[in-house]
């Protein structure tokens, strides 16, 4: 390997800790801001189950959706998972309001163009009662993906030159970044018009945006929107 290819993932594995950090700690925000309870019917769009495992998460009947041929499956857990295949742009099968719950971490960025976001905003929004949809914002100084310090402010023929050298290696990797679209605070609260819109912090600087609409519980035990 290449020292350059050695030292990109050197970097990723000193990126795991912090990354796993982060994913706990917005875990926990939603269980405090969106009144999760156990029982509650979640639909993970694009997610894996890992996200969910852990303990302080009341047991929740969660299902997974992704496209095929991406889905992971957990064997252990205190939740009951269900695993379907299909477009979170396209929810086909699910009619409106059928889950407590619609989440996403880190997927809206990687669905495709602008008109495919709207669809899976219009998706999360049709098919819970709440939402939680979360996506990186530009302005942390390490961009998510690729590792590099400020990648989305450098000049598009540097950002090209860079992905060409970048794809003989990892093309997968290197298809990923270049389908990678971005979306800034007030992009994301066009797109979620009822929601909240959450910034997650780290040192002061943005690290994320979160879109989020709780599902009240009325005194009978009834959902319904906030």
């Amino acid at each position: 390997m290449e020292l350059r290819y050695a030292r990109f993932h050197a970097f990723t594995q000193l990126l795991r800790p912090f990354s796993a950090w982060a994913r706990r700690r917005r875990m926990a925000t939603l269980l405090r801001i969106a009144r999760v309870r156990e029982g509650m019917s979640v639909l993970d769009l694009g997610g894996a189950p890992q996200i969910w495992n852990y303990p302080f998460i009341p047991s929740l009947n969660i299902t997974i959706l992704n496209l095929p041929g991406k889905i992971e499956k957990s064997s252990e857990s205190q939740h009951r998972f269900r695993y379907l295949e299909g477009d979170a742009c396209r929810v086909e099968g699910v009619a409106d309001q059928s889950f407590d719950f619609v989440f996403s971490n880190s997927v809206i960025e990687h669905v495709g163009d602008a008109e495919r976001q709207l669809a899976f905003a219009r998706e999360a929004r049709r098919v819970g009662k709440g939402y939680w949809i979360q996506t990186p914002a530009v302005w942390f100084p390490i961009e998510a993906h690729t590792g590099m310090p400020f990648w989305w402010f450098y000049p598009e023929s540097l950002k090209k030159a860079l992905i060409e050298r970048w794809r003989a290696k990892l093309p997968v990797w290197t298809e990923m970044i270049e389908t990678t679209r971005v979306i800034g605070r007030s992009d994301l609260a066009k797109m979620f018009p009822d929601a909240t819109i959450l910034v997650e912090r780290v040192s002061g600087i943005p690290k994320s945006y979160t879109a989020y609409r709780i599902p009240v519980i009325d005194p009978r035990g009834q959902r319904d929107q906030a």
